[in-house]
């Protein structure tokens, strides 16, 4: 009965199946790895924070512009604090509160923005030291609007900024403003330090996901390949079956 297996039309079927099946399996599981791969990626991101918190600090300077190998990398800087500012709606420990930001004016002629720590909701910000001050932080990114906890509808009080960017602060002081901000280690009382972030781009983006769907797909399609086989050798058979007994349903008078 399934002698029709041997037929040159069925040796091209079954041809495809054996090299699909294999090829399915093997781009699915290619796509796994680029998936695994890149919550490897994302994992490594999120812990070269702590690494690099322990590494020694460097000049401002020297690790600027900032780039995924820098970001988190511990920088120093000297000035004098001027302006402070509220970044409102930013979140630790599951309570929301503000990061209090203070500008501080390098010899360099140009203010580095300094998260000197994270403040709960109605507390008052302690003032900055006065003087010549030498900080030391977590290196950090300018952030954009897409990074967690930013605000950008506007319509914020004085004294408040919804992003921690060089374009967001450059029109809030006379000098220049650096590219970059730092977070504090250590924090004033009544302040709680505030982590580094990863670096911008190494998140589980859209790719990481297009490439999980990409295997379910595979594999998929897999599965479907191998149902239609079966499905047409079992209507073949069947329909073999009916000719051997003589109810050949191609046959003028039937049906």
């Amino acid at each position: 009965m399934y002698r029709f297996l041997t037929t040159p039309r069925w040796w091209g079927i079954n041809v495809f199946v054996l090299l699909a099946i294999p090829f399915c399996l093997f781009m699915g599981t290619w796509q796994l790895g680029r998936f695994e791969d890149r919550v490897d990626s994302h994992r490594e991101a999120e812990r070269q924070p702590a690494v690099r918190s322990a590494q020694a600090a460097a000049p401002l300077t020297e690790l600027l512009p900032v780039d995924k190998e820098t970001s988190g990398r511990q920088a120093s800087a000297s000035g004098r604090y001027g302006r402070q500012f509220l970044v409102p709606g930013r979140e630790l420990d599951g309570r929301t509160g503000s990061y209090v930001l203070t500008l501080l004016h390098t010899p360099q002629g140009k203010a580095l923005p300094v998260v000197r720590g994270w403040l709960p909701k109605g507390a008052t910000a302690p003032a900055p030291p006065s003087g010549e001050v030498t900080v030391t932080g977590a290196l950090q990114a300018s952030e954009h609007a897409g990074s967690a906890g930013v605000h950008t509808a506007g319509g914020l009080p004085a004294g408040q900024v919804g992003i921690i960017s060089a374009a967001s602060l450059v029109n809030l002081v006379p000098d220049d403003v650096y590219d970059a901000w730092v977070t504090l280690g250590d924090s004033p009382a009544g302040l709680v330090p505030v982590p580094a972030a990863a670096a911008a781009g190494t998140g589980l983006d859209l790719k990481a996901f297009q490439n999980l769907g990409y295997t379910g797909e595979w594999f998929a399609f897999a599965g479907f390949v191998l149902f239609m086989w079966f499905r047409l050798v079992r209507r073949e058979a069947e329909a073999e079956r009916d000719r051997a007994l003589g109810l050949d349903p191609e046959a003028p008078g039937l049906g």
